[in-house]
This record gives C-alpha cells, structure tokens and sequence, in this order.
C-alpha cells in the first residue's frame, strides 16, 4: 500500500520536475547564451599591415643606352660615344601601411577590401651585369669623365619606364590580391571582394 502511495506521488509530480528542468534550461541559455563571433576589420588591418611593404613581382630589364658628346664639327678631335649595356631590377607591390581601417568592410557576410595602389619599391642598375660594350673618342680627348655617369642615370630612368610601360604596376595589384585572398581565407574570410581604389579627384 506504501509503495503504491510513493508511485502516485512520484507520478503526480514528474510534469511538474520536468517543466523545472525545462525553465532551468531556458534560464541557462537566458544567463550563458551561445556567443556570436563577428571579425572586427581592425583586427584584420594589424593582421595584414605586419606585412608592410608586399613586394609582389620583380622585372630583370634590359636597355641599350647611348651616350654622345661633341657633336660638332669637332666631333673627330674632342667627341665621346659610348654605348651602354644596362641591365637593371625593377620591384613593386603594395604598401599595406597605407591600407586604412574604413579600407575594409564587412557587408553581408562578404569582406571588401580596397587595396593602396600598386607602386614601384625600387629600380636600379645592376653593375655585376651592366657594361660598357663600345666607346669612342677624338684623337685630342681621353673621353667626357662624366659620360659614363650621365648615362648611367639616364639607363636606371629607362628602366623604370619599360617596366610600367609593360604593366609592371598592373601585374603587381593582381599577384598582392591573389597573395592576401589565401591570407583571408586563413584568417576565416571565405568571402573576399577587392574594390578599385577611390579615384583622387583631379584640380579644376
């Protein structure tokens, strides 16, 4: 008779242990919710900008420089040619200290980044590979002592302007995009867009 009493007690009362441990559950979620994690783009600009300067391709040019003087009627007594043989390194890439936080945006799940413009880090002579192929002067000179200088400078100008003449800058901008969207990736972006920059308005 006791246990059939304790039975119906136990009975009556497990609808209302049950909505207990209901409202326990939905107090817990209420107090402890599952927390939702959003990327700040910040973080991403610390992130990205430690690779400061992103040298993303290299030219090795090659130019055919020549330098004359004396080009008077005197040319056969005090004139000076010499013909240069240039070879020279043009690097560029991407200057992600530039890169600012409004840079960076997230928008439906989707990050867009607006990268600086490509630039170009360096253009110089490499002197283990140029030379002077020919030079000649007048039979009354030993040659302009500052020829070969002059031309020098004027062959590391000419090989910055083959670079970006051949879209060095352009070639630059599409290996920094494709290098930093496997770097989003990792950081967890699945979604990465590259904007143009914004246009500098030009004075009137």
């Amino acid at each position: 008779m006791i246990l059939l009493v304790r039975d119906t007690t136990l009975r009556a009362f497990e609808p209302l242990q049950k909505a207990n441990s209901v409202l326990g559950t939905e107090v817990a979620n209420f107090l402890n919710p599952t927390p939702t994690i959003l990327p700040n783009p910040v973080t991403i600009i610390h992130e990205v900008r430690s690779l400061a300067r992103l040298e993303t391709i290299q030219y090795s040019v090659e130019k055919v420089i020549t330098g004359d003087s004396g080009q008077n009627i005197l040319k056969p007594l005090f004139g000076d040619r010499l013909l240069f043989v240039a070879h020279g390194t043009v690097i560029a890439g991407v200057d992600l200290n530039k890169l600012l936080p409004s840079d960076l945006v997230m928008e439906q799940g989707i990050l867009k980044v607006r990268l600086p413009d490509a630039e170009i880090f360096s253009a110089s002579l490499d002197n283990s590979k140029s030379y002077v192929f020919d030079r000649q002067t007048g039979v009354l000179t030993h040659g302009n002592p500052d020829l070969e200088t002059q031309v020098r400078r004027v062959a590391e100008q000419e090989i910055y302007k083959a670079a970006v003449t051949d879209g060095i800058l352009v070639q630059a901008r599409i290996n920094a995009e494709n290098y930093l969207i496997r770097l989003l990736h990792n950081l967890g972006f699945k979604d990465v867009v590259f904007i143009s920059p914004t246009p500098t308005p030009t004075p009137k």
